[in-house]
């Protein structure tokens, strides 16, 4: 039988007997350029992948909610696209999406990337955040550790003049460095109130949506240059089998049949290593065996037609 997606959730408490005096709550939102390691800290928060990482820019493209539910709080992490100038119309919205999610969140984590000065696109973001004054914002300097030590005090100072903050954090979000102190300035700066998710509940996208990121994640991983980029996912079939096995059938669309052919490789080889690499993702993921299906077909130039972005998620 098909697995339903997760319930829609109304903007009602959940629980609010059981919660103890003091209970914190609300959304968290992250944002940044591209590529400064946005879903790797919500990852790491979260214990368990539930947004696609890989070192290309533009991975996320799509807003996404990870739930870390404690006794103490339940705060919901708003993963955002990188904020970049837009090239199509799969840009546009995703920016869109970036933008939206400033004013409706109670906190505001601006990432940037230590590892490299400030450019323009930071700024950008930055006066993005600025236009909300009411709204909190931490600035969370990614990256630390690949910082040297004599260019980090002039590096953190470059980064600090970019706006006015609530606190200035340094961390590593692949490393764990400062992660933990950073949860703890958020928990500080949320209201208290009630669960709005199900303590049990990890995300707000259903699991379709979390099989397909997976997916893509790992042809990003496995592709180079333009290609991934011109890459979606659409699964097509999510059945638990009478034998115990999850099963997943996937489309992967590409803009062009040269692309196509590069997805799928040599004797399908290409293919069969990113279906492999994403069933032991999938398999993490879900808790349990997984057999998944890929296909490759070409919907040409669907980052440009707002109907086929309508058809895979963007829209």
């Amino acid at each position: 039988m098909e697995q339903p997606p997760l319930p829609e959730i109304e903007n009602t408490p959940l629980f609010a007997d059981d919660l103890p005096e003091g209970h914190k709550s609300g959304f968290v939102a992250l944002v940044g350029k591209p590529n400064v390691g946005k879903s790797t800290l919500l990852n790491r928060w979260m214990g368990l992948k539930v947004a696609a990482v890989t070192p290309k820019p533009q991975t996320t493209r799509t807003r996404l909610q990870g739930i870390l539910t404690r006794e103490d709080a339940q705060i919901i992490f708003v993963d955002t696209p990188g904020i970049h100038r837009p090239r199509t119309a799969l840009g546009n919205y995703m920016v869109d999406v970036a933008r939206q999610a400033v004013p409706d969140s109670d906190l505001v984590l601006l990432m940037v990337d230590l590892s490299a000065p400030p450019d323009a696109a930071d700024e950008h973001v930055a006066r993005l955040v600025s236009q909300y004054v009411s709204i909190p914002a931490i600035l969370v300097m990614n990256k630390v550790d690949l910082v040297p030590e004599p260019a980090l005090a002039e590096r953190r100072a470059a980064y600090a003049a970019l706006g006015q903050f609530d606190h200035l954090v340094a961390i590593s979000a692949e490393q764990g460095q400062g992660t933990d102190a950073l949860l703890d300035l958020v928990l500080e700066r949320l209201p208290e109130g009630p669960r709005f998710y199900p303590a049990d509940q990890m995300t707000d996208q259903p699991e379709r949506f979390v099989a397909a990121e997976l997916v893509r994640e790992q042809v990003l991983l496995h592709l180079r240059q333009e290609v991934p980029h011109a890459v979606a996912v659409l699964v097509q079939e999510f059945r638990q089998r009478e034998n115990g096995v999850l099963y997943i059938s996937a489309d992967i669309y590409t803009e062009r049949e040269s692309q196509k052919g590069i997805v799928i490789g040599a004797r399908g080889e290409m293919l069969k290593r990113i279906g492999s690499a994403a069933r032991a993702s999938l398999e993490a993921f879900f808790g349990q065996q997984v057999y998944v299906e890929l296909w490759v077909k070409v919907r040409r130039d669907w980052r440009t037609n707002e109907t086929y972005l309508k058809q895979l998620g963007y829209g």
